[in-house]
């Protein structure tokens, strides 16, 4: 009966796994036990993992991005726990030794790592959370001899904001150094930032090249000093240096920043005219400078306008007001302005030198001007109130009066041409200065904006 039993029992079914189903389970299980290993790899010995994977992966994505520069990586670190990948060292040079860059200290953290392996590239959403830090930049041009320095670079781009410390654009060397590379005259500029601040802007779009955009910028205590060696020619060729409705039309990229300001501000404008000498120096400082309407987006209406104040030769206040059409293909803009109350004698440091004059006394009560300029020659008119003006023809190099020459030109210039003084008449009328001043092509725009206010200066004052 029991064998009975048992033999009525249906045979035990066993489930046969078909060949692919092996293979596919044993593949999941092999891809399971790699992303343990890397896991473990990356949480215990993360370093090995980042100088035999991502050092090498982040040189090649860089290689075919980028084939006319080379990249050297120095030490890298990964820290899991903060997402963070440092770097000891960065150094970038182009292949036609054009541009050099080396940063001492450099890192980034919160990028979707997992994000950008997928995508096998540099997608913009893999950086959504990222924040980079960079110490110790130094970006040297040699063909123009020029070196940019910044202490600390900062980006956030959840905060959509950047940070520079110790921003600095100097010459390779001193100007001595400088002006002698040259036969011809040239133009040095010398530009140092303690602080600036960028907020409201586009992270994103800056990462894929679209635009450059911004709500506001913010520079603390800048400094600008330019100096001109007039002592040899002006340059032969065609070339000349670039307007700023040049250089913002000329950008493929949109550019807009809502507003910038700038605070106590330094502007020094120098001519020498001898090498080694003293230049002649025009100074404004603790200026106040607001603008609006950086977009080149060309749309045919963009105009950069330009608000600012500032002592004027450490004696007066003066005022500006600056509109520059972006969009213009001819060197067109205007601007206008006032100067308060100040003794003449604080213009010795430039006149001197530039004009070989002395004014020995004068008061300047106020000041008006007026300026439009279209296409590169500038017209307008310069309103000056002043008395007791006297002035003394002098020897540049010397600075001496004493010349039988520079007693001539003296008694010429207070008894015949000089307008010493120009105070309204009982009804009011007096001398208005005429701006005439074409642009050369060797002009800077400083330079540009004070030679055609200088020339309606002269006009007033009969020189």
């Amino acid at each position: 009966m029991m064998e009975q039993l048992e033999m009525s029992k249906p045979p035990n079914k066993r489930k046969k796994r078909s060949p692919w189903k092996i293979a596919a389970y044993a593949s999941a299980s092999i891809v399971a036990v790699i992303l343990l290993v890397g896991v473990l790899l990356i949480l215990f010995l993360p370093d090995i993992m980042v100088k035999t994977v991502v050092k090498a992966r982040i040189v090649r994505e860089f290689a075919e991005a980028y084939p006319a520069y080379a990249i050297r990586i120095g030490g890298l670190h990964y820290n899991v726990q903060e997402n963070r990948i440092g770097f000891d060292s960065v150094a970038l040079t182009t292949m036609d030794s054009t541009l050099s860059c080396t940063i001492a200290g450099y890192s980034v953290s919160g990028v979707g790592w997992l994000e950008l392996l997928w995508a096998r590239g540099l997608v913009p959403s893999g950086f959504s959370g990222t924040a980079l830090e960079a110490h110790d930049i130094v970006v040297t041009f040699p063909h123009e001899r020029y070196a940019l320095r910044c202490g600390l670079l900062r980006v956030s781009v959840p905060d959509s904001e950047v940070v520079v410390e110790a921003l600095t654009l100097q010459p390779l060397g001193d100007d001595k150094e400088f002006f002698a590379d040259s036969k011809f005259r040239r133009t040095r500029f010398r530009l140092a930032v303690p602080y600036a601040s960028v907020t409201g802007l586009a992270c994103l779009d800056l990462l894929q090249g679209k635009s450059y955009r911004s709500r506001s910028a913010q520079l603390r205590d800048p400094f600008i000093d330019v100096l001109i060696n007039k002592e040899k020619a002006a340059v032969r060729d065609t070339s000349s240096p670039p307007m700023p409705n040049e250089i913002l039309s000329s950008m493929k990229e949109t550019l807009q920043v809502d507003s910038l300001g700038i605070m106590n501000g330094r502007l020094t404008y120098g001519e020498r005219f001898a090498v080694g000498s003293k230049p002649a120096v025009i100074t404004w400082d603790s200026a106040q400078v607001s603008v609006r309407g950086i977009n080149n987006s060309g749309d045919g209406s963009d105009t950069v306008v330009i608000r600012a104040k500032g002592e004027f030769m450490n004696s007066a206040q003066m005022n500006l007001l600056m509109s520059i059409p972006i969009s213009s293909p001819e060197f067109s803009f205007h601007y206008s302005g006032s100067l308060s109350r100040m003794n003449l004698t604080a213009l010795n440091p430039f006149v001197e030198i530039a004009d070989e004059t002395r004014f020995k006394s004068g008061v300047l009560r106020t000041a008006m001007f007026d300026i439009h300029v279209i296409d590169g020659r500038a017209g307008g008119s310069v309103r000056a109130v002043y008395n007791n003006l006297t002035l003394a023809a002098i020897n540049r190099r010397t600075g001496s009066e004493e010349g039988i020459l520079d007693v001539l030109a003296s008694f010429v210039a207070n008894n015949i041409k000089l307008r010493t003084s120009n105070m309204p008449d009982n009804n009011g009328t007096m001398k208005i200065g005429t701006v005439a001043y074409s642009r050369r092509r060797d002009d800077p725009f400083f330079s540009f904006v004070w030679f055609a206010l200088r020339s309606g200066v002269k006009d007033v004052v009969g020189l």
